[in-house]
């Protein structure tokens, strides 16, 4: 086994390590018995227009996405990129470390299309980066709406507009290619967010919520910030802990926290599923079969010898 190998499997080992010893420390400070009550007493209507709310965010997602391809000339039709992006959905459910569902989406579009994988690296960075971005602006946004955090209202609209404006300047002076479209993808960046924030509040809905919406939706969104980094399986642990630090700050309701963002870890690992269905017919992708993780894995050396 070479090296390489090695190290994705002892990686996908220790995030899924990391992953369980997260969700162990949650579930010693929150009694699993209330969490099962409330998902029981969940309205059930509330959760499928949650999902619903989801799979729009992820259909914009993947219109996003598709927008960086053909900014480096690759041309996907919509239906076609999405099928990928769910099938890259489902391997970052499943596999966690190694290659993962973005570096199987280039290996994969690499070899169909014949394409460099250095500009297919760059339109998934940047593609993820406008996402980000979208992140910070709607928490900053927020951030207005809560007093408590005695965080004057200009800090936040300043930070957020000098870091657009340095964003969009790097972006335009080092990556032409990618800035002709910067307002329609960063929109839909917009779009991706917002419809998640949606589908928290239906959650929350669907929990028979009834009080201040606004801490819950920061701690959301903060702990989509933190799920980034890449220590767990799919953002899974980073994002509860992250709601239990915000829940005990702000003195919530830590059950009510936790629900919240396993409801959302289920209904997105539910749509991500669906992407198997390309796993055992590669025909509606177009393939009499699919590449194996392995050899995507080898296609990284490939990348760093372009």
């Amino acid at each position: 086994m070479d090296k390489k190998r090695l190290w994705n499997i002892l990686k996908t080992i220790g995030k899924l390590c990391f992953t369980a010893a997260a969700l162990y420390w949650v579930f010693q400070k929150v009694n699993i018995s209330d969490l099962k009550e409330a998902l029981i007493d969940s309205h059930p209507l509330f959760l499928a227009l949650a999902f619903l709310a989801y799979t729009c965010s992820i259909l914009i997602a993947s219109s996003r996405l598709n927008g960086f391809f053909k900014g480096m000339g690759l041309i996907l039709s919509e239906r076609y990129n999405f099928k990928l992006y769910l099938l890259g959905s489902c391997y970052n459910l499943f596999l966690p470390g190694g290659v993962g569902g973005d570096g199987y989406k280039i290996y994969f579009l690499r070899r169909k299309f014949k394409v460099k994988g250095r500009q297919l690296l760059s339109a998934v960075f940047f593609d993820r980066l406008s996402g980000l971005w979208a992140l910070c602006l709607i928490t900053a946004a927020l951030v207005i709406f809560i007093p408590r955090l005695q965080i004057p209202n200009e800090v936040p609209i300043v930070a957020v507009a000098l870091g657009t404006v340095a964003y969009y300047a790097v972006l335009k002076r080092y990556f032409p290619t990618y800035s002709k479209h910067f307002f329609l993808t960063h929109l839909k960046a917009l779009g991706v967010q917002s419809m998640q924030v949606i589908a928290a509040i239906l959650i929350l809905y669907a929990l028979r919520f009834d009080g201040k919406f606004s801490p819950y939706l920061l701690m959301f969104l903060l702990s989509s910030l933190v799920a980034v980094i890449p220590f767990s399986a799919g953002g899974l642990g980073l994002r509860e802990v992250g709601n239990m630090y915000g829940a005990q700050f702000f003195a919530l309701d830590p059950h009510l926290a936790v629900l919240i963002s396993l409801l959302f870890y289920f209904i997105s690992a539910a749509l991500a599923i669906t992407g198997s269905y390309f796993i055992f017919r590669p025909q509606g992708l177009g393939e009499d079969r699919l590449p194996t993780t392995a050899e995507a894995e080898m296609n990284e050396e490939d990348e760093e010898n372009e």
